[in-house]
């Protein structure tokens, strides 16, 4: 799973929510298992996680203000 591609994506996530990129790592490879399981398309599954990820990490930063 964890490619060029998706370390990128995760350093972008990270820079545009402020947010460690272990933390991402994390947020990313979890609701990678959770989008994958079952799934028989897998190819947009990267942008679909990542704008979960960031939409979840935004969310967050939202409720602590």
């Amino acid at each position: 799973m964890v490619t060029r591609n998706v370390e990128e994506v995760i350093r972008q996530i990270a820079a545009a929510t402020d947010t460690p990129e272990e933390t991402v790592t994390q947020m990313y490879a979890q609701t990678w298992i959770e989008y994958s399981e079952g799934a028989r398309i897998t190819d947009y599954l990267t942008v679909l996680v990542a704008r979960r990820v960031q939409d979840n990490l935004r969310g967050r930063q939202r409720n602590s203000h």
